[in-house]
């Protein structure tokens, strides 16, 4: 627990206030999924038709996509309750929205000795941000994004 802490103190002031939002997000998120139906919590976001598609993003808002991206992989990794790839999607989506970086996330579903999988990732430009470890196993069934995507 102490290397935790000291761990958390040797980061920059900037990533720690980007893993303290990320965490409290990632807790707001998690209990809208369990309170929220899916449909009403998307219903701010775009359903996105342009797949394939992407917007060029600015050097700096790459660096601060992917910094959003690593303290969210961090926060989820120490929160008490479950924070799989859906609730850091929407936790990606709330941090980057609310930076005026633009994105989407993707759901996609594959099938597992006959069983279905889900899995939610986000992404910023051609920037992975969340769940990218495995997402290309699976079939994307509904994309929506957030931003300046509607320029495409």
């Amino acid at each position: 627990m102490l290397r935790k802490i000291k761990k958390f103190f040797k980061l920059s002031a900037h990533e720690r206030n980007l893993f303290m939002e990320a965490y409290y997000t990632l807790g707001i998120m998690r209990a809208a999924i369990l309170s929220i139906s899916f449909k009403r919590l998307v219903r701010p976001l775009e359903h996105w038709s342009k797949k394939g598609e992407s917007i060029e993003l600015s050097e700096e808002e790459k660096k601060m996509a992917l910094a959003i991206g690593k303290a969210i992989k961090q926060a989820a990794a120490h929160t008490p309750w479950e924070s799989a790839c859906l609730v850091q999607a929407l936790t990606a989506q709330k941090m980057l929205k609310k930076r005026g970086i633009s994105g989407v996330f993707y759901l996609g579903v594959a099938r597992d000795e006959e069983k279905m999988k889900a899995h939610a990732w986000s992404q910023c430009g051609d920037i992975l941000i969340t769940g990218g470890s495995g997402h290309g196993v699976f079939t994307v069934v509904s994309v929506f994004e957030w931003g300046k995507y509607d320029r495409i």
